[in-house]
């Protein structure tokens, strides 16, 4: 689940492509982790994709299609329903559209795994321990792990009172320091 601190109403492209990455980003953690894919991201992969259609059809973010809204929301406060108002040829082109932008940012948040494999792993070794995760908790264990080269921090971290990242510890010692 997505927490957001403040509500922010003006969501930049970078912004929306960055939450359809995150969306993405459970289906993207099984396939890294496991080789497989499950149903559990079903709803993810429905709101990514609502995401999607949305930045090329209804916000002007389509280089093809510029600032022309080719769908509109009727019933807004009942369920916002959309129509698609151009043509046929024109509902495929943003069907691909929507296809290439999810693909791209699954990708992405496909390689971040990659990338940070072993921060996935002892996020999800956490998580498979304690169930949830707080921010905090969250940015304690992952702060352990190089950003862009840079060297990660040797000190265990502690949450609470329980020491959860010492076990991978490379430097052999028993106990924290």
């Amino acid at each position: 689940m997505q927490v957001e601190e403040k509500d922010k109403y003006l969501l930049s492209k970078e912004d929306l492509e960055n939450k359809i990455a995150t969306l993405t980003g459970g289906r993207a953690a099984e396939d890294v982790a496991f080789g497989v894919i499950t149903t559990g991201a079903a709803n993810d992969i429905e709101q990514a994709t609502k995401l999607a259609r949305a930045m090329i059809s209804r916000y002007g973010m389509s280089e093809d299609f510029g600032m022309v809204a080719l769908e509109t929301v009727t019933n807004q406060y009942l369920g916002g329903d959309t129509t698609l108002a151009c043509s046929t040829a024109t509902q495929e082109a943003i069907d691909r559209q929507v296809i290439a932008l999810v693909k791209k940012q699954y990708e992405a948040a496909k390689k971040t795994l990659i990338e940070n494999r072993d921060a996935l792993n002892r996020l999800s070794d956490y998580l498979y321990e304690k169930e949830t995760i707080t921010g905090e908790e969250f940015m304690q264990i992952l702060n352990q792990f190089p950003v862009d080269g840079e060297a990660a921090e040797k000190a265990p971290v502690t949450i609470g009172s329980a020491q959860t990242v010492a076990e991978n510890d490379d430097s052999g010692a028993d106990s924290p320091s």
